[in-house]
């Protein structure tokens, strides 16, 4: 492993172990969303989540995170954001209800490398353009990772997600404040992956980069206020937001999306983007 402007670049093998990090955030988001209904409280979610870690014999990313810093130290192993809370939903006492939508971002460490991912999930029968909207952003995500190839700039992917969420029919807000990541031995590494911006700008991709994909997007604008509690981010018109993320591993011939059970082939090839794998 170097350096190359402060971007952690990985060999074979450390993409390898990056995957084993990734699969273990997979199957706690799968568990996690399996359990999305009406009744449900945020905390009971949260404890499936530590459930999986401990089964699999990882760390969180997420608990305590921001403690080194001054922050107040995050007090779950997820983030669990409903309807008008963007992201960094801290999980307790709060009952999902019929219709809402339901932001799950998870991640694990396993043997001193990281995974990270997020999935938007339905709670019972939810209105359509809420449905419209995590659809909507879900896209985006994959579109801006079937940017991703050596040579590209990260302003590529970041216009992807951009030009994705603005060829729906309607202004979907999005978020400039927060923004995707590189990711390695820590959780959030650089570069930056904004969801927005002009391509051809940007740092460099090459091979060995790992990047985390994370459009969040609302059914208002895009301006947002954080809560007393140092963490939750909410829209400030209370309109909707959806997110989703992905953990990407850039191969020389291709890309691994280290966060899904797939390896991210199916979607990959149905836009025309080279998929390709260590295993």
């Amino acid at each position: 492993m170097f350096q190359r402007e402060r971007v952690e670049i990985k060999t074979a093998e450390q993409i390898r172990l990056m995957r084993r990090a990734g699969l273990v955030t997979a199957e706690g988001l799968r568990a996690m969303g399996a359990a999305v209904r009406p009744g449900v409280t945020t905390a009971e979610l949260d404890r499936i989540g530590r459930r999986v870690l401990a089964e699999h014999g990882a760390r969180s990313n997420f608990l305590d995170y921001g403690a080194d810093w001054g922050y107040p130290p995050y007090p779950g192993v997820v983030c669990i954001s409903v309807n008008e809370v963007v992201v960094h939903g801290i999980p307790g006492g709060r009952v999902l209800e019929e219709g809402d939508i339901v932001s799950i971002d998870f991640g694990a460490i396993v043997d001193g490398w990281h995974g990270d991912a997020a999935r938007t999930f339905p709670v019972g029968e939810v209105d359509g353009a809420s449905c419209a909207l995590s659809e909507t952003t879900r896209r985006s995500m994959w579109d801006g990772i079937a940017r991703i190839r050596v040579g590209a700039r990260v302003g590529d992917v970041s216009h992807g997600v951009e030009a994705s969420l603005h060829s729906h029919g309607r202004p979907y807000g999005i978020l400039r404040e927060y923004t995707g990541h590189g990711i390695g031995t820590a959780m959030h590494q650089p570069p930056d992956v904004p969801n927005y911006g002009r391509p051809g700008k940007g740092p460099r991709i090459v091979a060995g980069m790992c990047l985390c994909v994370e459009p969040m997007a609302t059914l208002g604008g895009e301006d947002v206020a954080e809560l007393d509690d140092g963490w939750t981010v909410v829209t400030c018109d209370s309109s909707r937001a959806a997110h989703w993320e992905n953990t990407v591993a850039v191969l020389p011939d291709g890309l691994w999306v280290l966060t899904e059970p797939d390896g991210g082939r199916a979607e990959l090839e149905a836009r025309g983007a080279p998929f390709a794998s260590l295993d």
